[in-house]
């Protein structure tokens, strides 16, 4: 893996990131291929043109205060990459406001599209 790929994932990474502390649903959205696919634990897999929906629908509920680490970084030598991460931080159901801690285990494929890397896949679970 190059150490040019290896900055521009962690940089995509870091904005998803930050889309989610936020609560920026088109800033998440843009992190994703045209086609991506995005699989949370308790909620309907969303893709392609409803990302932005469905993040706005979460964004809605809960509000997260995360931070990524990353575990694993593995570029495949073409346009796909593989990337483990874990996040901790908090959690707060807007209604009523109810703050717990927030912690999982994340996999994001990514591919190259248009010479950026987007998350192609991502999915979680909870790690406690």
């Amino acid at each position: 893996m190059s150490t040019d790929d290896d900055t521009k994932i962690r940089e995509l990474l870091t904005t998803y990131e930050r889309a989610l502390n936020t609560s920026n649903a088109a800033l998440a959205a843009s992190c994703y291929t045209t086609d991506g696919v995005f699989m949370p634990t308790t909620l309907p897999t969303s893709s392609g043109g409803d990302l932005e929906k469905a993040y706005a629908g979460i964004f809605e509920v809960i509000a997260l205060d995360i931070a990524f680490t990353f575990e694993e970084v593995v570029v495949t030598g073409g346009d796909y990459a593989f990337v483990l991460t874990s996040s901790s931080g908090t959690q707060t159901v807007l209604a009523p406001e109810v703050t717990a801690s927030e912690s999982n285990r994340e996999l994001f494929v990514l591919r190259r599209e248009s010479g950026d890397w987007k998350i192609a896949r991502y999915m979680f679970n909870k790690s406690e």
